[in-house]
């Protein structure tokens, strides 16, 4: 009961379902922001939720607590280390076996008496990896991860009955598998090199054999195409499963006998096997059928690689063709981008085809995606880190350098009508990088863009950005955060800019546009605004009408063709 109310709750069972566990999370402090649903019927209406933003000193307060179903009592657990500290509990990975049930109970990772939990600092500077044993008052800490910028994580896997556990860390620069005891004691690094270990996804405890995806191993592969590999506990025996230059997506039985691997790339049609164990073929499952595909013109986009504005540095792209593409013409390009810091706007397994990517260039223009540095967690620590502390220009050299870069090698593209367009945090770095590069940007499309991350959720600003824990001279706990900001630059637009917002999302909160408008306004700058009634986040039904909006724009400013009809194309 909260409030007098019933409020639904998670948490996890003992194994022997004696005991729950679960975190509260108290977030009456949190300030509050709305967005006006201006369509709703018969009137508006205000929506009001939860939503802090970074620096703000109202957070929400973990407590965790303990339920003894034999006696009916509940404990609260002592936790505290740090301000605005973050709790997480460890639960057993979910079984295939139980796909199809309607309710999973969630189990807690360890014994019957005893548990882990996940503790993280406000900045994320500090993790420890943590145990409870039943009758005690206070959570113990077993492992400290700790590093001058926010460390990524994954659950921990335990097994040997609660005796052992495997860490993820990215201490040494890559992200790789430790071996702990249950008293935290280090007994052996089970894989190490410079590549990427992206998660555990089964643990064979009678063999001790771990099964994992990681990238950027394979000698001449793109450096972020997964595979599934395995390795001994004791860090032995590491083989590599799936076979072929393609990223794979992979499920393993829950006797780690069998494992359905989905395999392609964006330029091949997508495949299923089946493998053992060993990484034998047993069987194909499925080779998609593109025959209809192909024969309404589809064509496969293209891999390309170039080199950031280091001169060094390797980034990884797609670029994107009419399907009608005469290699006579010269054609605009467009970059569509995402900064990351936890992912990049790159696709690398096939899939449907975008009206941001695929689609956009069927308008007649060239239209690419390409990494850049600090951009993704799936290399080393550096290029993922690369961006900390400057999250709104750190990418945009790079992207400048890769299209001048492709423009020098293909004859095809013109490095005079260059446009950029991007959605969320693309949205947000669109706009600055037509500002930031105003002779070099021709046109922007910039969608939910978070322009102002100050007034962003503090969870993804604080982040990826950093924020600086202070004691005060009374000794109180502070978190100064400090960002450049698109409102500030935009007095230096040249290119033509547009602007478009969900009206209720509730993410991205619409006073970010807002605010780049009233700066825009104040410049004295033309630009174009669209606004998407009834839209969160994404646009919903509204996507197809925003896909030639933006046709529309582009065609105009990058090949001069001006569309006078009012009625927009119907699919």
């Amino acid at each position: 009961m909260c409030n007098g109310k019933r409020r639904s709750v998670w948490g996890c069972w003992s194994p022997d379902s004696k005991f729950f566990v679960t975190i509260v999370s108290d977030n009456r402090a949190v300030k509050p922001l709305w967005v006006i649903n201006s369509i709703a019927e018969p009137r508006p209406t205000l929506e009001t939720y939860k939503y802090q933003m970074p620096g703000e000193m109202e957070a929400p307060e973990d407590h965790l607590y303990l339920f003894d179903m034999t006696s009916n009592t509940r404990k609260e657990i002592r936790t505290a280390a740090w301000k605005n500290q973050t709790l997480d509990l460890s639960y057993r990975p979910w079984e295939q076996k139980q796909r199809d049930q309607e309710l999973v109970p969630a189990v807690w990772q360890g014994e019957n008496n005893r548990f882990f939990v996940i503790r993280s600092s406000r900045d994320l500077h500090r993790i420890d990896v943590c145990t409870y044993t039943v009758g005690q008052d206070s959570i113990v800490p077993v492992v400290r991860e700790r590093m001058n910028t926010y460390q990524e994580t994954r659950p921990i896997q335990v097994f040997n009955g609660g005796k052992e556990f495997i860490q993820w860390s990215e201490r040494d620069g890559w992200a790789h598998l430790y071996l702990y005891d249950d008293k935290g004691n280090l007994k052996n690094r089970i894989t190490k090199g410079p590549w990427h270990v992206e998660q555990v996804v089964k643990v064979d405890p009678a063999t001790r054999t771990i099964y994992f995806t990681a990238n950027g191993r394979e000698a001449g592969e793109n450096p972020y195409y997964e595979h599934l590999y395995k390795v001994n506990a004791d860090g032995s025996g590491l083989k590599r499963l799936t076979a072929g230059d393609f990223f794979h997506q992979v499920e393993v039985d829950d006797e780690a006998r069998f494992i359905v691997d989905n395999y392609s790339r964006v330029n091949t049609v997508p495949c299923t096997d089946v493998i053992d164990r060993n990484g034998n073929k047993v069987m194909s499952l499925q080779e998609s059928d593109f025959s209809v595909l192909k024969a309404a013109g589809y064509q496969f986009p293209e891999l390309f690689t170039v080199k950031a504005a280091d001169g060094v540095t390797d980034l990884y792209g797609v670029m994107y063709k009419p399907f009608n593409f005469d290699s006579t013409k010269v054609y605009p390009i467009i970059d569509y981008v995402y900064p990351g810091p936890q992912v990049e706007a790159v696709y690398y397994p096939f899939t449907r085809m975008s009206v941001r990517t695929d689609r956009l260039a069927q308008a007649g223009f060239i239209v690419i995606s390409v990494g850049q540095r600090g951009g993704h967690p799936s290399r080393s620590k550096w290029y993922h880190n690369y961006g900390y502390g400057n999250m709104r220009d750190y990418p945009l050299a790079d992207h400048k350098a890769a299209v001048e870069q492709l423009a020098a090698r293909y004859p095809f593209i013109d490095i005079n009508r260059v446009g950029i367009h991007g959605h969320s945090g693309g949205g947000f770095m669109s706009t600055a990088a037509i500002c930031q590069y105003p002779d070099f940007y021709k046109a922007a499309v910039s969608c939910a863009g978070n322009h102002d991350n100050r007034i962003y959720n503090r969870w993804w600003s604080e982040t990826h950005h950093g924020v600086k824990e202070e004691i005060t001279e009374k000794g109180d706990t502070i978190f100064a955060y400090k960002i450049a900001t698109n409102p500030e630059i935009v007095k230096q637009l040249k290119g033509h800019l547009m602007l478009v917002h969900g009206d209720i999302d509730n993410n991205v909160h619409p006073g970010n546009t807002i605010r780049v408008v009233n700066a825009l306004i104040q410049a004295n700058k033309r630009f174009e605004m669209l606004i998407l009634p009834g839209q969160r986040h994404a646009f919903g039904n509204m996507d197809e009408y925003f896909y030639w909006r933006m046709v529309d724009f582009f065609s105009k400013y990058l090949k001069g063709k001006q569309e006078d009809s009012v009625d927009i194309p119907q699919r």
